[in-house]
């Protein structure tokens, strides 16, 4: 309170509508949640943004709604459950997988895109007990 009886701290009563998640005690978590912004709570991001999200799932039904066209009903199931059969091979869970057989039914491997050069696996932060890992994905732990 200041000297005329006022207080000083009216601007601090949080407003329904523009409060960010709390973790306990009443402070935000910034390591999950990252650090908030009035602005990117107030309005909704670039309308291509939701697009670019979704582009490559988009994509896959649009390949597959013209395989169907063109092919028949057999082929994009075809394709379908040789996606699914390449997405299960994998290496051990502590060793980096490439999963060529994947892009390359995708026809992936031939382009240079942004995962390729900043998503090396070798300069990960993740890099678990062999053992441990192991052990976790049969259920032994």
């Amino acid at each position: 309170m200041n000297t005329r009886g006022h207080s000083q701290m009216k601007d601090s009563v949080p407003v329904s509508g523009f409060c960010t998640p709390h973790a306990s005690y009443g402070v935000q978590d910034t390591i999950r949640t990252g650090f908030s912004s009035v602005k990117n709570e107030m309005f909704p991001g670039h309308p291509l943004e939701l697009s670019e999200k979704n582009f490559r799932v988009n994509q896959e039904k649009m390949d597959l709604a013209t395989v169907r066209n063109i092919q028949g009903l057999h082929a994009p199931l075809k394709l379908q459950m040789e996606y699914r059969a390449a997405r299960q091979i994998q290496r051990l869970p502590f060793l980096p997988s490439s999963n060529l057989a994947l892009d390359t039914l995708r026809a992936s491997d031939e382009t240079i895109c942004f995962e390729d050069i900043l998503n090396d696996p070798t300069q990960s932060e993740m890099m678990g007990e062999p053992h441990m890992m192991m052990e976790y994905q049969l259920g032994l732990f």
